[in-house]
């Protein structure tokens, strides 16, 4: 069920980097003891980044590691193996922002049906305790763990008093409307075409980091070059084309924020298959093929649509990054 690897990145922390441990069998004695964040962490949004700043403090207050404990697969795609693509993050990006907030260690595990058969019972004593031996746990208000989700934060808690280690319930944290921070409530704002609301419970624009893929260079015989890139695992939007802003991760180029135009569609005016994230971006001339490039949709331009002809296309085109531009600029 567990295999052993571990992977290490570099961080903005004083030379410290970031630890992924992707097996109980590879766990070390200085990765025991620390202050957990246990959950899925989907997107990395304003609850997530809640709660990790709480344990945080708490970890700051002990002198003791800061690490997160989550798994290599959402739950959901073990158990429902037919749903469409509606992941936030993928697990390099997730590891990406739980590095820049502070996090240690991220004890990414795999999840099979071995592990799901775990009582809350076993997940506590094996996992948390005789494996990570943990210190203090702080959790969502909404946590569930174990066989069929049947563990809850007070059954956690109760549990903590005769265990010896502490945990910490952090209440929902809600926006000034009420709406709760949630990855549901930004997936469907994303479903919806409505990136600005999402960002606003992201925290920053949602972004779908991919290697640029060389197309047919249609968009440059038309005189709008673009990347092309993959979606993966990562939520389908909706479709259509959106304002956006686009960053190398790599190379001299990186570290800049770049404005351009984007389609995410099925391009129906040349038959293509498949979604796929079209990216244009403005007075750059860049080699983009085969590197890295982050994109955040900023605003939602208008749904996808078919065109009679690649003129009428052009001039759609032409329209489109005039409005993005302004959107931007704004």
């Amino acid at each position: 069920m567990l295999f052993a690897c571990k992977s290490k990145s570099a961080d903005r922390r004083g030379g410290i980097a970031l630890e992924t441990m992707h097996s109980l069998k590879a766990i070390k004695q200085r990765h025991r003891g620390s202050v957990a964040v246990i959950g899925n962490f989907d997107g990395v949004h304003l609850g997530h980044r809640a709660v990790i700043s709480e344990a945080s403090k708490i970890a700051y207050k002990l002198r003791v590691p800061l690490s997160v404990v989550t798994f290599a697969i959402h739950p959901r795609q073990l158990f429902q193996r037919n749903l469409d693509p509606f992941r936030l993050s993928t697990s390099r990006s997730r590891a990406k922002h739980l590095e820049n907030l502070g996090v240690d260690t991220l004890f990414e595990l795999p999840f099979d049906k071995e592990f799901a058969q775990l009582s809350p019972e076993k997940f506590i004593d094996e996992i948390l305790l005789k494996y990570l031996g943990l210190r203090h746990i702080v959790i969502g208000y909404d946590f569930n763990f174990g066989y069929r989700r049947r563990g809850t934060p007070d059954m956690l808690i109760q549990c903590a008093t005769h265990k010896g280690f502490g945990v910490t319930k952090v209440a929902a944290v809600q926006k000034n409307n009420g709406a709760v921070y949630s990855s549901s409530r930004i997936r469907q704002c994303l479903v919806e075409g409505d990136p600005r609301e999402a960002a606003s419970l992201l925290g920053a624009p949602w972004e779908i980091t991919a290697t640029v893929e060389e197309g047919d260079r249609r968009g440059r015989l038309i005189g709008f070059p673009t990347a092309n890139l993959r979606l993966g695992d990562l939520l389908r939007p909706r479709l259509g084309v959106y304002a956006v802003t686009a960053m190398l991760t790599s190379g001299k180029e990186s570290g800049i924020w770049m404005p351009g135009v984007a389609n995410i569609g099925i391009r129906p005016t040349v038959n293509d298959k498949g979604v796929i994230l079209e990216v244009y971006l403005f007075d750059k001339k860049i080699q983009l093929y085969s590197r890295d490039l982050r994109v955040g949709l900023v605003d939602f331009i208008r749904p996808e649509q078919k065109f009679i002809s690649v003129d009428d296309l052009t001039k759609q085109i032409n329209s489109d990054a005039s409005q993005a531009r302004k959107i931007l600029k704004q």
